[in-house]
């Protein structure tokens, strides 16, 4: 991998971090059940992509396998949050 690829994914992942700590600052201090939910999707969907970053990185498809079950399991979870605050659940 050339050197500016190995540049662009290190910011990169810099970026995801800072985002991710944000994401999780909303949800530990988030006023309402609404904004943890969403934090944590975010949090998810951010973890997703830092998968995908490391798979890029250590050039390993298996990664990219766990990120398709774990955006999955994400998916869900987030469907059964939302169920529980509408009350429909």
């Amino acid at each position: 991998m050339s050197e500016t690829v190995e540049l662009i994914l290190y910011i990169a992942g810099i970026i995801m971090f800072l985002a991710l700590s944000l994401a999780f600052v909303r949800f530990v201090f988030g006023p309402t059940l609404v904004d943890r939910t969403i934090s944590f999707d975010v949090i998810t969907v951010g973890s997703l992509a830092v998968i995908a970053l490391l798979a890029v990185f250590y050039q390993r498809e298996i990664y990219l396998d766990v990120n398709i079950i774990y955006g999955l399991l994400s998916f869900i979870a987030v469907v059964v949050v939302g169920k529980y605050v509408e009350k429909s659940l």
